[in-house]
């Protein structure tokens, strides 16, 4: 279980640094780059690589693709510590996580869908007089909820719960806020440090009242990769630009359950010829198609941009 201290730590020494790819599809070129990088950082700074799968969306992570991902990072040449922290093995971490973030009143249930939250924004917007900007809408990461749910009295939230109604828990941001503030008065300002673009100020209304868990599950990416990186004592973390704004919230996350901020490396997207970015969704070339065409390891590895292996 993860110890939920009071107060911040310091980062835990040596540098230890992981890739924590989820097992929903094969490694495609950006995987690549990112274990690559995160993988030589560590042996540049004499520390540990570790490898993490966040395999918490059952619907879509299967057992082949983490087998997928072990075969590709070995043939890429790295090596990593295990056991390798498998999420689904480790639900417990998180729903003491999410309890306690529960008892001090942070978290309330949602009872809204998609089509829902979509819906109440454009009603909202198309409402005679209303200025287009005072509702919600998209935030750097999609539809920013407009916290239909936040304000439901507690007698109809339990009601709906009693009836077994789908919900998620959604973090209540402007709660979390005063709690932070009320704990470190004297403090101005919440920031965190990326060794590609140096101090960063916090800005967690980008992405407003994300939800920390479900119904039928006590996680979800937000909560689950806070408390694995606190766990792991990770002290660097190396990830894509796409997640930057994401690092937002895990701050706010992190002051809330005085777990330890790490240092982050957030590099730049490798793009196809398209200008897009590699991604599962997009259904890229994987590593293992291209191995099977006959690319060589050493090819990969220029392909990407990086010239040495690791």
């Amino acid at each position: 279980m993860v110890p939920l201290m009071t107060t911040p730590s310091k980062i835990s020494q040596p540098y230890i640094t992981r890739f924590a790819p989820s097992p929903s599809g094969r490694l495609h070129l950006g995987h690549a780059y990112s274990a690559l990088t995160a993988y030589r950082a560590a042996k540049q700074n004499g520390g540990r690589f570790l490898l993490r799968i966040e395999d918490i969306d059952a619907s879509r992570c299967k057992p082949e693709f983490t087998d997928g991902i072990f075969e590709d990072l070995a043939w890429l040449g790295l090596k990593w510590e295990t056991p390798v922290r498998l999420q689904s093995e480790h639900m417990d971490d998180y729903q003491q996580a999410l309890e306690t973030l529960k008892d001090r009143g942070l978290l309330y249930p949602c009872f809204c869908t998609r089509k829902d939250i979509r819906a109440k924004i454009n009603h909202t917007q198309g409402i005679s007089g209303t200025p287009h900007h005072s509702a919600p809408e998209r935030g750097t990461t999609g539809l920013i909820y407009p916290g239909t749910c936040r304000t439901l009295s507690p007698t109809k939230a339990a009601a709906l719960i009693q009836k077994d109604t789908p919900h998620a828990w959604r973090l209540n941001l402007s709660a979390a806020l005063a709690q932070i503030k009320s704990k470190a008065p004297n403090e101005t300002e919440l920031t965190w440090f990326d060794e590609v673009k140096g101090k960063i100020m916090t800005e967690p209304h980008l992405l407003g009242d994300v939800i920390l868990g479900r119904k039928e599950m006590p996680t979800s990416y937000h909560l689950s990769v806070v408390i694995d990186d606190a766990l792991q004592n990770i002290s660097h973390i190396v990830r894509g630009m796409d997640l930057f704004e994401a690092t937002h919230i895990h701050i706010i996350l992190q002051r809330l359950l005085g777990l330890p901020t790490p240092v982050y490396h957030h590099h730049a997207l490798l793009l196809d010829d398209t200008g897009e970015r590699f991604a599962k969704s997009s259904r890229s070339a994987t590593l293992l198609s291209m191995r099977r065409s006959g690319i060589s390891r050493e090819q990969i590895i220029s392909n990407i941009g990086l010239s040495e292996g690791p």
